[in-house]
C-alpha cells in the first residue's frame, strides 16, 4: 500500500499562522483532552480571512485567538465562519468570532440544528430514554450514575451560537478569495460533516472526514438509538475517493498535513471490514455492547472512565446495528432488558426474542 507523505517538518507554533499553500493558513489550538490540539484553516478572502473551524470554548482558547489576531495584525479579520461539524472543538468558539468580528457562520443544516438541540440539554436531567439505552448495552449502574452526573455538559464547551446562519450545502461552489472551493458533504462521524475542496490549489479540508494517523469516532447515540451511522461512514469515504482525485494536500482536523488521500481511505476501509470480521467472529458466542470492545479497540476501555466507555459504546453499537441492518445478526433481550447479540447462525440468545430494530418509549 502506498505510504502518506507528510510535507512540513513541524506544525505551526502556538498563536502563529503558518501559510501551506497560497492564502492557505494553517493554525493549531491546544484541547484539554487526550487528543491535545486541533488544526484550523484561515483562507484569505478578500480584506481579511474566512476561519475554518475554530477550537474548543475555553479562556485559554480565546486567549491563543488573541494572540493569532495580535500577531496577525488587523488585516487579517475575520470575514466568515465556517464551521466542518458540530462537535465543540470544531464549533465551540464559533459564537465568540462571529460577534467579536460581526460576521456570519456558516454551516450545514443538519449541523447547526443538531449542534442547537444538543446544546439544549445543558441543565437538564439525563432523560430515562439514555438511561435506558445505556443498561441495554450492558452497563452497571456505577457508569449510569457517572452518565447521569456528566449529562449535558455537552453546553459548556460551546459559545452561544448566532441565531441564523448560513446554510452550506452539497455540490455548491464558494468563492473565497481568489478560488474556489467546492463542499463535500458527508456523514457517519457527524450527520451532515462539510468538507471542502480546491481544485486550483489541489487542496481538501477534510476535517474528521480523513484523519491520516487516527480513524474517527462513528457512534450511535440515545436520540436515535436504531441508526445505522457505519453505513453512512462508509459510502462517504467512497464519495470522497470518487469525487477528490489523489494529488490534493489533505489538511486534516487532527495530526499533519498529509499526500495520500485514496490510500488512507483504503485503509481506513480496509481497517473497518477487519474490524467487522473479528466482531462476527466474536458474536458465535452471544455478547452485549460492552463485551465486543477487544474485538474493535486496540486498548483497553475502562468503565469507569466515563468519556471513553461512551464513545466505545457508540461505536460497538454503530458496529452492531450495521451487521443488524444487513441481516447477519440478530438481537434480543433478557429479562433484565439487556441486549445480547450473535450471529444469524448461531444458538438463540436469552430470551431469544429478536428486537431489532429497536425502540424506547
Amino acid at each position: 500500500m502506498q505510504a502518506l507523505t507528510y510535507p512540513f517538518d513541524r506544525p505551526p507554533e502556538n498563536a502563529r499562522a503558518m501559510e501551506v499553500a497560497p492564502g492557505v493558513h494553517w493554525i493549531r489550538m491546544p484541547l484539554p483532552y487526550a487528543l491535545n490540539h486541533i488544526n484550523l484553516w484561515a483562507i484569505s478572502d478578500g480584506a481579511g480571512w474566512a476561519l475554518v473551524d475554530t477550537g474548543v470554548r475555553s479562556p485559554e482558547t480565546a486567549q491563543a485567538w488573541r494572540d493569532v489576531f495580535a500577531s496577525a495584525g488587523e488585516a487579517h479579520a475575520l470575514t466568515r465562519v465556517l464551521v466542518t461539524h458540530m462537535h465543540p472543538d470544531h464549533v465551540g468558539m464559533a459564537g465568540w468570532l462571529t460577534r467579536k468580528f460581526q460576521v456570519r457562520l456558516w454551516m450545514t443544516r443538519l449541523e447547526y440544528l443538531s449542534c442547537r438541540v444538543t446544546v439544549s440539554d445543558t441543565g437538564r436531567e439525563a432523560p430515562i430514554d439514555a438511561t435506558a439505552f445505556y443498561r441495554r448495552a450492558g452497563w452497571g449502574e456505577a457508569a449510569i450514575e457517572t452518565y447521569r452526573a456528566r449529562f449535558g455538559d455537552f453546553g459548556k464547551h460551546i459559545h452561544a451560537l448566532p441565531d441564523s446562519y448560513r446554510r452550506l450545502e452539497d455540490g455548491e461552489e464558494l468563492k473565497i478569495g481568489d478560488h474556489s472551493w467546492r463542499v463535500i458533504v458527508g456523514s457517519g462521524h457527524s450527520p451532515e460533516h462539510a468538507c471542502f475542496y480546491c481544485r486550483e490549489l489541489k487542496l481538501l479540508i477534510s476535517g474528521d472526514q480523513v484523519l491520516p494517523r487516527i480513524s474517527s469516532n462513528v457512534s450511535v447515540y440515545p436520540l436515535e438509538p436504531d441508526s445505522n451511522p457505519m453505513a453512512d461512514w462508509y459510502r462517504s469515504l467512497r464519495k470522497i475517493r470518487r469525487e477528490v482525485p489523489d494529488d490534493v494536500l489533505v489538511l486534516p482536523a487532527h495530526n499533519e498535513c498529509f499526500r495520500g488521500l485514496h490510500a488512507r481511505i483504503d485503509a481506513l476501509l480496509a481497517a473497518q471490514d477487519q474490524a467487522l470480521e473479528r466482531l462476527k467472529q466474536l458474536l458465535r458466542e452471544p455478547m452485549r455492547a460492552v463485551d465486543v470492545f477487544g474485538a474493535l479497540f486496540s486498548r483497553p476501555i475502562p468503565h469507569n472512565d466515563g468519556a471513553l466507555l461512551g464513545l466505545a459504546t457508540g461505536e460497538s453499537i454503530a458496529c452492531l446495528n450495521f451487521l443488524l441492518h444487513q441481516k447477519v445478526v440478530a438481537c434480543s433481550d433478557d429479562a433484565n432488558g439487556v441486549a445480547w447479540y450473535r450471529l444469524m447462525d448461531t444458538a438463540p440468545s436469552p430470551e431469544g426474542v429478536c428486537c431489532a430494530p429497536f425502540y424506547f418509549s
